[in-house]
């Protein structure tokens, strides 16, 4: 989807639309989700600080998140997707992979399903896709990101290799910025100064990565489309107003994310082993502390680890946002772990008003 969440909120918003908005945070703080064409054409763009794209477009509007309604459009999309092909990938809210290679339409032309898909998701929700064809995700990927706002390219298997060559290393689906300034820093600036280097070169430099990149500029990614992809970890976090100091301050917020990953985890039917502790401060720096137990811990276990995680260094400096997730999953009743769920009548937490 093209600008999905500032999309939405200019759709249901008639006197947001052809305006420059974008969704998260204020002019004083936050964080930007999502921003409008309109606001990107003054170089504002996701995760900038709220603060810095207020001082760059001083005219910016800027929406509160509707989760539920991106979700609710969301699902009208994905019906969409499904009455082409059961093997969806779902990447986020907004975006997925398809493979149409055998579809239940018959139809023998990806660039045409792709056409009369961005057509649907038009008419039924009057906002705009971009879709990118090609024989992998790696390239699909890539080519979805060439014509927008709503628009498709396609990548074929004889232009994938000289195509690759001129992509700027920074363009590289999976590569992030600390990456791609890694790869500069080596004298690797595109595809082509990619491909000069030796599989156990990259893979001395870069690790178990290395591979990976040894291969997508060669357009091999032999990765399937998984139709029910196994989720990682759970987590919930919270951006404070204000950035916070005292131990009772950062203990009451903990406890609130707290009680809203317990619901998260019980709606998922699912338990963990694994307990980490996100802390982002007021300089933007991050640090996680994680525990993992043998056996699956119960609500006080984990409330109690969290505390010991939070105290576990002193802090040096003021505290923006808390983070508290869950991996190394058990989906389901664990039969035998004698982790018994309890209820915690002695932690009180005050309830805040939103």
């Amino acid at each position: 989807m093209d600008a999905f969440y500032a999309s939405v909120e200019q759709l249901d918003h008639p006197e947001w639309r052809e305006k420059p908005l974008v969704v998260g945070g204020n002019e004083n703080r936050g964080v930007v989700a999502a921003a409008s064409y309109e606001a990107r054409k003054f170089g504002i763009h996701s995760a900038m600080s709220s603060a810095l794209a207020a001082r760059k477009c001083p005219n910016l509007i800027f929406a509160k998140p509707r989760f539920d309604r991106y979700k609710e459009i969301s699902r009208q999309i994905r019906e969409i997707f499904f009455e082409y092909t059961d093997l969806v990938e779902p990447l986020s809210l907004d975006e997925a992979f398809l493979d149409v290679t055998e579809n239940k339409l018959h139809i023998n032309s990806a660039v045409l399903i792709a056409s009369q898909i961005r057509e649907k998701i038009r008419a039924k929700t009057s906002l705009n896709a971009s879709a990118g064809i090609s024989y992998n995700k790696f390239l699909a990927k890539i080519a979805s990101d060439l014509n927008k706002p709503n628009g498709q390219a396609v990548i074929l298997p004889e232009e994938a290799e000289t195509f690759l060559e001129k992509l700027p290393i920074g363009k590289f689906f999976g590569i992030g910025k600390v990456t791609a300034e890694k790869m500069r820093q080596v004298g690797i600036h595109c595809g082509k100064d990619l491909k000069e280097y030796s599989l156990q070169y990259l893979v001395k430099k870069f690790g178990k990565s290395g591979e990976h990149y040894f291969h997508i500029v060669r357009g091999i990614h032999l990765s399937p489309v998984q139709a029910n992809r196994e989720r990682k970890s759970l987590s919930a976090e919270n951006t404070f107003e204000k950035d916070l100091f005292l131990a009772h301050d950062l203990e009451q917020q903990l406890g609130l994310i707290y009680q809203e990953l317990l619901r998260r985890l019980k709606k998922a039917g699912i338990q963990g082993r694994t307990l980490t502790l996100k802390i982002k401060y007021n300089d933007f720096s991050l640090q996680t502390r994680s525990k993992t137990w043998e056996r699956f811990p119960n609500e006080a276990q984990i409330w109690q680890t969290s505390i010991e995680l939070l105290h576990q260094d002193s802090l040096a400096k003021s505290v923006r946002l808390l983070g508290l997730g869950v991996s190394n999953f058990f989906e389901g009743e664990e039969s035998g772990s004698g982790s018994e769920q309890l209820s915690i009548p002695f932690l009180k937490i005050p309830t805040q008003k939103k």
